[in-house]
């Protein structure tokens, strides 16, 4: 099983900017998508973006136009890049991704607060 390990988060003022970074311990890219979530206090965890093997993204209504999903192969390292932020984007976020047998892993989280 795949070891995730997210970074970069942090605490960043309303309209600030924060890369996430996802490390695996090996190749998650070549078949099934890997995806950023985020779970808020009291609230479900819910998506917020994924990409493809194909390199095609997805994005939650909420974060397009602001955030940003890319990956490094090679490095075998997925990013979320968010812009805008607001506080509303506060949560801990997860990165889940699968090895090629298609089982899938979690990150620890990293935590993400977007205040004044």
């Amino acid at each position: 099983q795949v070891r995730l390990v997210e970074s970069g988060g942090g605490l960043v003022q309303p309209g600030g900017s924060l890369r996430l970074s996802c490390a695996a311990s090996g190749s998650i890219f070549s078949i099934n998508p890997t995806a950023w979530y985020r779970q808020a206090p009291g609230k479900q965890r819910e998506l917020v973006a994924l990409i493809t093997s194909g390199v095609t993204t997805n994005y939650a209504d909420s974060v397009k136009g602001r955030f940003a999903i890319s990956r490094d192969s090679a490095k075998n390292t997925l990013y979320l890049r968010m812009d805008s932020l607001k506080p509303e984007d506060t949560a801990v976020y997860y990165c889940h991704g699968a090895d090629s047998r298609g089982i899938g892993s979690w990150g620890q989280g990293t935590q993400v607060t977007v205040s004044s």
